[in-house]
This record gives structure tokens, C-alpha cells and sequence, in this order.
């Protein structure tokens, strides 16, 4: 069958098992950041077009080529949200989180709008979580954050990945070396032209051009590190320091920077091998002037974002699909109408006790129910058929071992209920 509508392009339905895969996913993700002390914060999926025009920097290829921005009916100019950061900061202000006590350590999840040419492991909408630690300047604050990475791969069974380090200096350093990075990229030849544009723009962003011609032209072009001010350097060789006594191995990039322009000090990626040329899924960085860009007073803060499509596309390629969708508990089927409406209220009461329940949407015969059960993993059966009924009971079928007995209909639900609990402590669920 041909549908008359498909997804926009750069988009997919993500549906089960996959969608399943995604909420455990989340699920995990969560656990870990709550147990680092951080919050969930839920911020809207369109902000003013402004917001981030400021932020992520006027010349980024986000504002001038990717947002998907619109009048509203009011005049507003609003975007469908890019990255999460700015969006948080700005709840960070509007809200008064700073009055609730410093840091303001807070996650997030959602879907994110880019309008980019679609590939693999990049899309026009796609998802994040992330975490943001604002009111710190402390290294150790840069290196949690990182850890936070870290640990989820690692709890995922992931490996094959490299941590990625650099600081991209502070506005005491880093003018001095743009202008020197300009002067070489004026003499440099053969660079696309992409970054022909971005010397005057952007030159920072020629650095990580993956073009092979303009890495070539780039080759011996000025680094950053040579150019740090002694309190950039300090704070980095801190962060180093306290990954080093976390057992975080890293390796530093001193062409690795990020593509927002409210980054400085500290900025990190996390590379995974076998995803070809996007191969970052996660990044993040310091951005400690991004309050005072929104109007707020000078407030530290650093974190990062995570692709989580990208990120199943590394668990496919290290072969961990192991996931398993969580199983029905009961699957009620029942024969004629009469034993129908005992089955709907039975049904009713299993699931107001707190059980996973189903039964027949089709009118299909017992045969072809008890069919639909096993496809749907259930763990037991509650038969509703004529002969019982007259006796005022149901059949109870363990689905794993293919055993069935009757019980007192009156019983049922507390019976169930009980196997329940033995079956699930057996499965150490």
C-alpha cells in the first residue's frame, strides 16, 4: 500500500521496538544524572528567533543556514530550538533558579530542529538529552560533566570511543590568536569555500573543517594552546588533572573546537569509531559569558548535549541489541459475548492493580488469541471460556510452561496478581 503522506524529509516515525529502545535509553541516562545531583528541566520547543541569533553567533552556519525560523500570527519572530543550552539559560534567568542556591545543576531531553542535508547520523529533527552545571567556575565542575559520558557508555557496554579535549581560551586570549589565525588563513591556499567565507567570519571554524583540502592548507596554521593565557591554561590543566585522578583517558585536539560561538575554556567530544564523518556523539564545553549575553549578571556554567540517534547508531555497531521490551503480563481472551464483558471487567481490574493487561481487539477465535498472547510476550493467559464461566471460574495458562488451571473467578485478579510477584522475583525483574 502507497501512502499519500510520508515524514518530512530529514525526519523518521520512530516506532517500537526501537521507540521502546530509546525510552530505556532515556531511562538509564536519567538514573545516572540524578545520581550526579542533577534536576530535570523542561524548556519549550520554540524560543525567540533572538535568543539564539545572540548566542550561537550571527555567522555559525546554525543561524545563517539551518534554523527553521517563522512569524507568528502576532508578529513574533520565533525557532524551532537548534541546541538546548541557550534555551536553559534563559529559563535560569527568567525563572530565578540563581535564588534557589548556586550551582544550578539541571538535565534535559527533547527533540531539536536543524535544517541540514540529511544523512546518516544527521537529521533535520532529531534528539538530545544533556546537562548544564551553571554557577561554577570550579575545573572539577568541567570534568563531572564529562564523567557523566563516560559513565552512561560505559554502562551501555559501549568501548571503541575517545574523548576528545581542548581549550578554545576566553575573551582576554582568544582575540589575539583569531587575528593570528586570520593572517595565516589569508595566505592559505586552496581552502573550500565554505572556509574562504569563514576566515573573515568564523575563522576558528576552518581549523575543524573536515575537508581534506583545507586540513592540508591548515596543516601548520597557529594553535590555540600556544596563545592561552595563564588563567586559560590553569583551568584546563586542572580539568586534565582531575580526569587523569577519575580514570577518564583523553587525548587532546588542538584543532577540535565547537560549533557555537559561546564557548570558551574548556570543549570536549566524545568520538566513536565505525560511525564514518559523524562521529561525535556527544560534545559540550564552558560558556561561561552566555548569561551576560541574555541580560543576566556574569555567570559561570558548562555542559554538553548528546545525540541520541547517534547514539544507537554506535550500539548497532558495536552489536549490543540486546534490548529487551518489557513483557505483558496478562493477555485476556475469552469466547462468545457473555464471557467478552466478564473478560472487559476483568481486564479493568487487572490493570487499576498495577498489571501490564490486553485481549482481543479483532474478534478473532481463542486459537488465533492465545497466538496474539504469545507475540506479545505475555506471562499469563486468563481464559474466559463458556463451560467455565457456567461454573463461575476462569482458566489461569502460565504461558512459559504451558501449564493451565482453573480458579474462582471471584480470585482471579488476587491470583494473578500473586504469580506475578513469584514470576517476577524468579526473573529478578
Amino acid at each position: 500500500m502507497e501512502p499519500s503522506f510520508r515524514a518530512p524529509r530529514g525526519t523518521y516515525d520512530m516506532v517500537y521496538p526501537d521507540s521502546e529502545r530509546y525510552e530505556q535509553l532515556l531511562r538509564v541516562a536519567f538514573d545516572i544524572m540524578e545520581r550526579h545531583a542533577y534536576r530535570r528541566i523542561i524548556t519549550p520547543v520554540m524560543e525567540s528567533t533572538e535568543l539564539f541569533s545572540r548566542t550561537i553567533g550571527e555567522h555559525t552556519d546554525i543561524v545563517t543556514k539551518e534554523m527553521y525560523t517563522f512569524e507568528d500570527r502576532g508578529g513574533d519572530m520565533l525557532t524551532l530550538r537548534p541546541e538546548g543550552t541557550a534555551p536553559v539559560m534563559r529559563a535560569y534567568l527568567e525563572r530565578g533558579l540563581f535564588e534557589r542556591g548556586l550551582p544550578q545543576k539541571v538535565y534535559y531531553s527533547g527533540p531539536m530542529f536543524r535544517r541540514e542535508r540529511p544523512q546518516a547520523g544527521r537529521l533535520r529533527q532529531f534528539h538530545q538529552i544533556g546537562a548544564e552545571a551553571i554557577g561554577s567556575d570550579d575545573p572539577f565542575t568541567d570534568a563531572e560533566i564529562i564523567s557523566i559520558s563516560d559513565i552512561y557508555f560505559r554502562t551501555l557496554g559501549l568501548a571503541g570511543y575517545e574523548l576528545v579535549m581542548n581549550s578554545v581560551g576566553c575573551p582576554d586570549c582568544r582575540p589575539a590568536y583569531v587575528e593570528l589565525l586570520r593572517d595565516f588563513l589569508g595566505g592559505a591556499q586552496g581552502l573550500c569555500e565554505k572556509c574562504q567565507k569563514r576566515v573573515t567570519e568564523n575563522p576558528l571554524r576552518v581549523l575543524d573543517c573536515k575537508e581534506e583540502r583545507c586540513r592540508e592548507a591548515t596543516a601548520t596554521a597557529p594553535l590555540i594552546g600556544d596563545s592561552l593565557c595563564a588563567p586559560c591554561r590553569e583551568h584546563f590543566d586542572r580539568v586534565l588533572q582531575h580526569l587523569e585522578t577519575m580514570g577518564i583517558a583523553h587525548v587532546l585536539d588542538q584543532r577540535m573546537v565547537r560549533g557555537l560561538d559561546y564557548y570558551v575554556r574548556t570543549a570536549f567530544e566524545f568520538r566513536f569509531e565505525g560511525l564514518g564523518a559523524q562521529n561525535t556523539v556527544c560534545g559540550g564545553g564552558r560558556y561561561d559569558y552566555l548569561a551576560e549575553e541574555l541580560g543576566g549578571s556574569h555567570t559561570p556554567g558548562v555542559g554538553y548535549s548528546l545525540g541520541m540517534e547517534r547514539l544507537m547508531m554506535a550500539l548497532d555497531a558495536a552489536g549490543i541489541v540486546d534490548f529487551v521490551p518489557e513483557r505483558l503480563d496478562v493477555f485476556v481472551a475469552t469466547v462468545k459475548e457473555d464471557g467478552r464483558e466478564a473478560g472487559l471487567r476483568m481486564l479493568g481490574e487487572l490493570r487499576r492493580a498495577g498489571a501490564s493487561a490486553d485481549t482481543d481487539h479483532m474478534g478473532r477465535s481463542l486459537k488465533a488469541q492465545m497466538k496474539q498472547a504469545s507475540r506479545l510476550g505475555a506471562r499469563y493467559a486468563l481464559i474466559f471460556g463458556g463451560d467455565e464461566l457456567a461454573r463461575g471460574e476462569v482458566l489461569i495458562r502460565d504461558l512459559d510452561a504451558s501449564e493451565q488451571w482453573p480458579v474462582k473467578a471471584i480470585e482471579a485478579v488476587s491470583r494473578t496478581m500473586d504469580l506475578l510477584r513469584d514470576k517476577r522475583n524468579e526473573d529478578g525483574d
